[in-house]
């Protein structure tokens, strides 16, 4: 039985979502379908990366991932699917999936080229479903198109270190349910910029100088439950996927808000993490 994942930026108002799966249906109709999202920030590769980064691992081997965000054919968007990590992904060639992973080759990638066949508008519907139903009837990747040897790369999501190892320059590259920031900056690289010397994180006029493990950990839980009020704190956290995130403890967007209207942060502003410089080594002349 196939298992095809869809992330597109189409909504669930219109047509488009319905059109996919009727059409997957249609072709495969013991296909089991997973919605990641179809509430994508229309055009945003960056924000699509995260979602998909932190997501396709949690299904099996084999699994076809849809991606239907800026996904019209042109001469410079071409469309690919790829083998990668065991799993199948149809998609434009935007530079995404070099942000999806950048430490696993892929094991082939084709550009499709049965458009000759098809004139569309909506190429996810008409080429992507296409492209899937023959993959999961165990099609070769060469049949629906010609090989090639590397997609697109895409380098906008990587932080940079100032030349002393002092700061760390990151950005903001998603904006939760919640209204929480997701930076690109990562604990791997904040552990091995920082080694262990205290910080300071700045978003725009607000700073941080702890990161905490859970967002209830700001909670003084030795205080009686009446006398506590820490819903609207702002804190800084590593999220589930290792990410720097500035929240807001117990957000909501109806009522308390989120990080992002709090704290007047937006896409791709910018987050610096200052550490404390390292004392310069001193050395005895010998006579």
């Amino acid at each position: 039985m196939s298992l095809i994942t869809l992330t597109t930026d189409f909504g669930t108002k219109d047509h488009f979502v319905g059109a996919v799966k009727g059409a997957i249906y249609s072709e495969l109709p013991d296909a089991k379908i997973v919605d990641i999202t179809h509430h994508i920030t229309p055009f945003n590769i960056t924000e699509t990366a995260y979602i998909l980064k932190n997501t396709y691992k949690s299904f099996p081997d084999k699994t076809i991932h849809i991606i239907g965000v800026d996904s019209e054919l042109s001469v410079e968007n071409k469309h690919i699917a790829v083998e990668l990590d065991n799993h199948y992904f149809i998609c434009p060639d935007n530079g995404l999936i070099s942000m999806i992973t950048s430490d696993i080759n892929p094991t082939k990638i084709v550009e499709i080229n049965i458009h000759n066949h098809i004139e569309t508008s909506f190429p996810v519907l008409d080429v992507f479903v296409y492209v899937a139903s023959h993959i999961a009837r165990g099609g070769s990747l060469n049949i629906i198109g010609k090989e090639i040897n590397s997609y697109k790369n895409s380098v906008e999501i990587q932080p940079k270190i100032n030349k002393h190892k002092n700061v760390i320059i990151g950005g903001i590259i998603y904006i939760d349910n919640y209204g929480n920031v997701i930076t690109n900056i990562n604990k791997k690289l904040f552990k091995s910029v920082g080694k262990g010397r205290n910080f300071i994180i700045t978003a725009k006029r607000y700073n941080f100088t702890k990161i905490y493990k859970r967002y209830n950990e700001i909670v003084d839980y030795s205080i009686s439950k009446e006398k506590r009020n820490y819903d609207g704190e702002k804190l800084a956290i590593f999220n589930s996927s290792g990410f720097l995130e500035i929240a807001i403890y117990r957000s909501n967007l109806n009522t308390v808000g989120g990080a992002s209207t709090l704290l007047g942060l937006g896409y791709r502003d910018t987050i610096t993490i200052e550490f404390e410089a390292i004392p310069s080594a001193k050395f005895t002349a010998k006579n």
